[in-house]
């Protein structure tokens, strides 16, 4: 990790850039992709799964028995595992269940709102190198708690056709309906259009790479929801003396291990603490099973050292962190400050790991900045807001005015009219 000590405002744009793939390129192969796909449908997913997993498949769906046979290949002690993350992760989506309340805005006039729950959407599960079965839970537990009849997901075959084991047992678990062995690009696609095997979805869920990201963002200019665009992972570390250099360490090794695209970053008001935190990592990385992936991460990482934590604070507002810990002294004192982040993680013992596995939160979070202007995935990305009106002989007659005076202002006497004649037969009796 780079070091970067006082750097000035001018310098935080520089500093707050993400690694990407050029722009030009990635859409233009996303955008090609999704053509074949709209055009030949199954064929065109099978070419691209073939050329980009280095895999064929003649039919994606993931069967029963191909079921059956992952949950008696996981033991007993990760089920138990996974069965704790999900009772969390149920706990604490159930208490964002919006309970309907009616206001009578004007005497006789009762307004409300009701959630109604997306039908059909689509979950994507990274696979690869590291299959994500955690994204399972975050995704399908409150698809399932918002009541959406159809799940269908989406993950990248390995080497021999298959999807991890431990992804398809969380599946069957939360209750996700349809299981379906295709990644990347061509799953975007096959989702956005629906093929002759994988059915059209009317919302994506689910973070991926930058070409799953691009292919996200390019399904919504045609039409199609998202989630938000949720890429490489990231992590930023606020640390003073108060930290424990082997827990600030620790946690920026288990963003880095995501990817070699993901991005940690230390922020601190001591060149000690960032030493401290180094030696640590290296320590630490060396025994790591990803160290390649690790080290390449790190390439991209840096650590920026400011006099106070109060500008430590303003820099992570305007990098507007995925995963943000707050490993200071009076760090809870501390987050009315943070304005931007996707998940927030308080002290020396909140590790980011919580948030990523089983504390119940959602760990699909948006990447990229976007945290100034999006939120992490909850029950209420499953749902739709209905507004509901009533209102009442008095209500009309009490609002009816208003709305005559405005209507007419707007020069819309369609609409006034409608308002007038059902004041005029209340009138007549």
């Amino acid at each position: 990790m780079k070091t970067y000590i006082n750097p000035n405002a001018e310098q935080w744009n520089e500093l707050a850039k993400r690694k990407t793939v050029a722009t030009a390129d990635l859409n233009e192969t996303v955008k090609a992709v999704f053509n074949d796909i709209q055009k030949n449908g199954s064929k065109a997913v099978k070419k691209y799964t073939n050329y980009f997993d280095g895999v064929s498949i003649e039919n994606f769906v993931v069967t029963p028995s191909e079921i059956e046979n992952a949950v008696t290949q996981i033991p007993s002690n990760l089920k138990n595992a996974i069965q704790v993350a999900a009772d969390n992760i149920s706990k604490f989506h159930s208490s964002q269940k919006e309970i309907p309340t009616k206001i009578e805005t004007t005497s006789g006039v009762f307004c409300w709102r009701e959630s109604r729950a997306i039908d059909t959407i689509g979950i994507y599960i990274p696979g690869g190198t590291a299959p994500l079965f955690s994204t399972v839970l975050m995704l399908a537990i409150p698809a399932k708690l918002a009541g959406c009849k159809n799940i269908i997901l989406c993950s990248p075959p390995d080497k021999n056709g298959n999807i991890n084991p431990a992804i398809l047992y969380a599946a069957q678990l939360t209750g996700v309906t349809q299981m379906y062995k295709v990644g990347g690009i061509q799953a975007i696609a096959a989702l956005t259009f629906g093929t002759d095997e994988i059915p059209k979805v009317s919302k994506i869920f689910g973070p991926g790479n930058q070409y799953v990201t691009a292919a996200k963002q390019y399904a919504q200019q045609l039409g199609l929801a998202i989630d938000m665009p949720a890429g490489p992972s990231e992590l930023l570390v606020i640390a003073d003396e108060t930290c424990d250099p082997e827990f600030v360490a620790s946690d920026l090794l288990s963003q880095a291990e995501h990817g070699g695209d993901s991005q940690v970053i230390l922020v601190t008001n001591s060149q000690e603490i960032v030493a401290k935190v180094s030696v640590a990592i290296e320590k630490q990385k060396a025994v790591l099973p990803r160290q390649a992936t690790v080290e390449k991460a790190l390439e991209n990482s840096r650590a920026l050292i400011f006099e106070t934590i109060q500008t430590a604070i303003e820099f992570s507002n305007f990098y507007a962190p995925e995963h943000l810990i707050l490993a200071i002294e009076n760090a809870e004192d501390k987050i009315n400050l943070i304005e931007n982040a996707g998940s927030i993680f308080i002290g020396n013992y909140s590790c980011e790991s919580a948030g990523d596995y089983a504390s119940g939160t959602n760990h699909t979070l948006p990447t990229n900045g976007y945290a100034k202007n999006y939120s992490g995935v909850s029950l209420d990305s499953f749902v739709k807001k209905i507004t509901i009106q009533k209102l009442t002989s008095q209500g009309i007659q009490n609002l009816g005015p208003t709305i005559e005076i405005m209507a007419a202002a707007e020069q819309l006497d369609a609409h006034k009219n409608a308002v007038s004649i059902r004041l005029k037969k209340i009138q007549n009796g």
